[in-house]
């Protein structure tokens, strides 16, 4: 079992930064690739970014390229996302999933409880 926990979100103006930390705990956690997604109020949940378990390969969503960063640091078992640029498109509520590398739902065993992040205009 893997258990994980988001912090750091919080309200932001447009063209401020956040970053969201995700402590993960269990067994062979850092065995784990890591992913965040993002549910916005009235949408499905969808893909942010991704990195493998080395860390050696992210993958961000076009909608994000550029101004969010993935990045973890497995001697803390934490994995994060610096958000800079922020619009308020990027309001949502984001959650931090353990799994196999990819941008699906199906492809993350095991999910956090979401932190939200509101980004006034």
């Amino acid at each position: 079992q893997v258990q994980l926990v988001e912090s750091g979100g919080g309200l932001v103006q447009a063209g401020g930064s956040l970053r969201l930390s995700c402590a993960a705990s269990g067994r062979a956690v850092n065995t784990y690739a890591m992913g965040w997604f993002r549910q916005a109020p009235g949408k499905e949940r969808k893909f942010v970014a991704t990195i493998t378990w080395s860390g050696t390969a992210t993958y961000v969503a076009d909608s994000v390229k550029g101004r969010f960063t993935i990045s973890r640091d497995n001697a803390q078992n934490t994995v994060y996302l610096q958000m800079n640029s922020l619009k308020p498109e990027d309001t949502a509520v984001y959650y931090c999933a353990a799994g196999t590398w990819g941008t699906m739902e199906n492809g993350y065993d095991y999910w956090g409880q979401g932190t939200q992040v509101t980004v006034s205009s």
